[in-house]
């Protein structure tokens, strides 16, 4: 009890020192309290002043296995970190502390059903042409935004069907192109050749002939998709993200897909593995005889 009462004096002692001193809100107040009463949880009838790194190490595993996301723990940390400093216990137990590191988000892709909506249908004008030839190529290609809109017409070559792309670290691949992104290529440069003052060496332009701007290109895909109706954001990293998803779905080979993607790393690449998770549970289910049920 007694020591319990001395923690409490603590803490208010502590607050007290934030709200006058360090100026902070209510608001952030309140967060430190909180999180030192769960930290006074975790301590129970431990002396405040006797606790070790191994104990605050194992506290920040509990909250992990209970659900705490990386964030909030970091966030406890840094208060508790704060508070055995104000109270001057040398050594910090939490100085060498750190929250686990966070689920690494995986990126958006669209389905193969929504892609499809999304490049099929008919082209009305040039800005039109345009933006399906881009589209398509980006799908077929896995092109970053940048490397698009830096393309120029030498880098693409209509009969063994390869653009040569200019990626990160100034490192240059040779990427096959399919036959839907080569159908549209052709019509898109039919189109081109027509443009008066066209820049002679970007392959895609603006409307005023001068090289498409990556904001463009956004606007103009964004635009496309809400007319396609499709219940998702879609941004052009997504078509760079659907390339990879699906043709690993379909192929399986993690090395092939990082070669065209331009990964230095395959750890950057495996992520995609991860997208196709339900698809391959679905597999599982409909091939897997220990899988399937049966009715006896």
């Amino acid at each position: 009890m007694k020591k319990d009462l001395i923690f409490m004096v603590e803490v208010k002692s502590f607050l007290d020192f934030l709200k006058r001193h360090r100026q902070l809100s209510i608001h952030t107040i309140n967060g430190y309290q909180q999180d030192l009463l769960a930290l006074k949880k975790f301590i129970g009838t431990d002396d405040l002043y006797k606790l070790k790194t191994h104990k605050i190490r194992e506290f920040v595993s509990q909250m992990s296995l209970n659900g705490l996301a990386s964030r909030s723990i970091g966030r406890r940390l840094t208060a508790w970190r704060s508070f055995f400093s104000f109270l001057k216990i040398d050594p910090n137990p939490c100085a060498n502390v750190k929250a686990p590191r966070g689920k690494k988000k995986l990126p958006s892709a669209l389905s193969v059903d929504q892609t499809v909506s999304l490049l099929e249908g008919g082209t009305t004008d040039s800005l039109s042409v345009r933006d399906h030839a881009m589209f398509e190529l980006m799908y077929s290609s896995g092109l970053r935004l940048s490397e698009l809109v830096n393309i120029e017409i030498v880098d693409i070559n209509i009969n063994d069907r390869t653009i040569t792309v200019l990626g990160k670290g100034n490192k240059t691949r040779i990427i096959p192109i399919g036959k839907a992104a080569i159908s549209a290529l052709k019509q898109w440069l039919k189109v081109r050749a027509t443009i008066k003052d066209a820049d002679n060496k970007s392959l895609f332009l603006s409307s005023r002939g001068t090289k498409i701007s990556a904001r463009t290109v956004q606007r103009r895909l964004q635009l496309l998709a809400s007319q396609k109706q499709l219940d998702v954001p879609v941004n052009p990293h997504m078509l760079r993200h659907s390339f990879a998803s699906h043709v690993l779905q379909s192929s399986g080979d993690l090395r092939a897909v990082q070669e065209l993607l331009g990964h230095e790393s395959i750890k950057s690449t495996q992520i995609y593995s991860h997208l196709d998770w339900d698809h391959l549970a679905r597999v599982y289910d409909a091939s897997h005889p220990r899988a399937k049920k049966n009715g006896g």
